[in-house]
């Protein structure tokens, strides 16, 4: 009776969680229309013309192709950097090495609004504003993803890596054949959660991006209205483009993630 129950609980968050998305990809299947109801919601008809509509007359390419470079650009450059940033304050000893690392820390309590205006006037000052570099440069490394990759490399055993010094091997060899295929779990968490946030953002690709050409999907679901009405159709067909590469991620990846957020903790 107990497991009913909670079957039955379940079931209807899952419902909860998955209506929204139903309704977003239904209304996406409405033709053209000044207002939504209910009724329409229910009506048997069906149609594509608004995802070819999008893509013919509109910038939903451009806004797709846009958020999928600047994406997959700055989460490889998470990896890299962070990675690298990472393992030097895990393994290295140098002067001030704390410093560094508690300043990485402090970086994390800073609230992210803060920086917009400052980063607005030195994007200006670089004459870097409208271009793919204002939305790539300054988020090419985490804070999130230096302390995740550091508190990961100091749960490894560093045996390895004194083996390969004594067969000869350089720290670059070191560091990227042997430390990083150990690293692939927290890798995985760093760059699925870097290129989700990146592909949903708003506020930076919003400010520091002013043409149509630049935009990236977001600000362009965001602007996708008219004055006097919303084009519901369009505006949730768009999102529905927006949404299936998080859901095919998440799917994907979610090994991975599961196995980075619970590897750290049973490593001794």
């Amino acid at each position: 009776m107990v497991r009913a129950i909670k079957y039955i609980l379940l079931v209807f968050i899952l419902l909860v969680m998955v209506f929204p998305l139903f309704w977003m990809f239904r209304v996406s299947l409405l033709p053209a229309v000044g207002s939504l109801s209910f009724d329409q919601f229910l009506s048997s008809i069906y149609t594509f013309e608004i995802y070819y509509d999008i893509f013919t007359t509109g910038k939903m390419t451009v806004y797709l192709l846009n958020s999928a470079l600047v994406g997959i650009t700055v989460t490889g450059g998470n990896i890299l950097f962070c990675f690298m940033v990472g393992y030097a304050l895990s393994r290295y000893r140098f002067i001030g090495k704390n410093f560094w690392f508690y300043s990485v820390v402090f970086v994390l309590m800073i609230p992210v609004h803060i920086i917009i205006i400052p980063l607005y006037l030195l994007i200006h000052k670089l004459g870097l504003y409208d271009t793919y570099g204002a939305l790539i440069l300054p988020f090419l490394v985490n804070p999130i993803g230096v302390f995740l990759i550091k508190q990961y490399i100091d749960t490894l055993p560093n045996s390895m890596e004194e083996a390969a010094r004594i067969d000869g091997a350089g720290e670059l060899k070191i560091l990227f054949q042997i430390v990083m295929p150990l690293c692939k779990p927290a890798l995985a968490v760093l760059a699925i959660q870097v290129f989700l946030t990146n592909w949903n953002s708003f506020l930076f690709p919003f400010i520091l991006t002013g043409s149509e050409s630049m935009r990236t999907l977001p600000v362009g679901l965001a602007l996708y209205q008219g004055h006097q009405a919303i084009d519901w159709p369009h505006l949730m067909a768009g999102s529905t483009l927006a949404v299936i590469p998080v859901l095919l991620i998440f799917l994907l990846f979610q090994r991975q993630i599961v196995s980075g957020i619970t590897s750290g903790a049973i490593k001794q």
